[in-house]
């Protein structure tokens, strides 16, 4: 019985049941488990078939913890689900793989990539993708008529929202403290997350952009998928430089009504909105299972657009002792 982990599970829910339906349709019996630094808490640890309590991935104890889960449950996939953990995990890739254990995560190179949003900026823009213009804060208030206005600052190894400022002027940049700062020319247009699927030799073996309708705490709670050509070359061309990409991949654009686009962000995991990419026939879960049961995957980069996703809250009920 093959065995998944998800870690940093929280409210990942959708994506335990997207490997459970897909598990189903291989005629595979498939055991879940969930780690979370607080189970009881975690909507998705419930539903796991056994939930696990860990430290933070920053603590020293954090990889012989899950050394010993993965070691103890025979574990064959570990998915990691938030992006403070992708560069640890993918550094102890060797470690895991020796007792058995595939953790769905690129190379070093990409992960650490994925959490420098400078470096990403001038990576892709060495492979002909296009990007925002981007400076480092210090570079940006030594000439802000570099970027025109408006521009938008974020920490530079920032996730979601966090941290994001869009100033009236370079002024209220000055004071700024705390992470490492870039800033960037703020594009209009509609918003899109592109998911990515790289196979065990790093082939990007599907690219399925979806609309950002409606995003709630920097995670899309209304989506839509659809078949924009600029960002299935970008992808394409994004490829060329993620060296040791492996599994499910995403990037965030901005598309302008003359067509032009640009990209500001990667994510080297699965994304919030993947179950929509999965609704629409882009079945990472399933892809992953595959690999991991010896079968060639099925992924044909062919998926369904127009599928839209419109995300409500729902529940986990359970009792606890006091």
């Amino acid at each position: 019985m093959p065995t998944v982990l998800f870690t940093s599970a929280g409210r990942r829910n959708q994506l335990l049941a997207c490997f459970r339906e897909s598990a189903e349709s291989l005629h595979l019996p498939l055991r879940v488990l969930a780690a979370d630094m607080h189970p009881h808490m975690s909507p998705a640890c419930h539903q796991a078939d056994q939930a696990f309590r860990v430290n933070s991935c920053g603590a020293p104890e954090y990889i012989k913890d899950l050394l010993k889960i993965c070691c103890d449950h025979k574990v064959d996939l570990l998915v990691p689900t938030i992006d403070p953990e992708l560069s640890v995990l993918s550094c102890h890739r060797s470690d895991f793989a020796r007792i058995g254990t595939r953790i769905v995560v690129s190379s070093v190179f990409v992960a650490e990539l994925a959490q420098d949003k400078f470096q990403t900026a001038a990576t892709l823009q060495s492979a002909g993708v296009s990007i925002p213009r981007t400076l480092r804060l210090s570079e940006y208030l030594a000439d802000p008529s570099q970027i025109p206005d408006p521009v938008i600052a974020k920490p530079n190894s920032g996730s979601g929202s966090r941290g994001i400022i869009r100033p009236r002027s370079p002024l209220e940049l000055v004071s700024l403290q705390g992470p490492e700062y870039i800033v960037q020319e703020l594009w209009q247009g509609l918003e899109y997350t592109v998911n990515m699927f790289f196979d065990l030799d790093g082939k990007l073996r599907c690219a399925i952009p979806h609309r950002r309708l409606e995003v709630r705490s920097g995670e899309v709670s209304k989506g839509r998928t659809e078949r924009v050509q600029t960002l299935i070359e970008a992808s394409r061309r994004m490829a060329s430089v993620l060296i040791g990409a492996q599994g499910p991949l995403c990037f965030q654009a901005i598309v302008r009504p003359d067509g032009s686009y640009c990209v500001f962000e990667i994510n080297a995991r699965f994304g919030g909105g993947y179950p929509l990419a999965h609704q629409a026939g882009a079945r990472f879960a399933q892809w992953l299972l595959e690999e991991l049961d010896g079968r060639e995957i099925s992924a044909l980069g062919d998926w369904e657009p127009g599928v839209t996703m419109l995300r409500f809250d729902t529940a986990v009920f359970c009792k606890e002792r006091i």
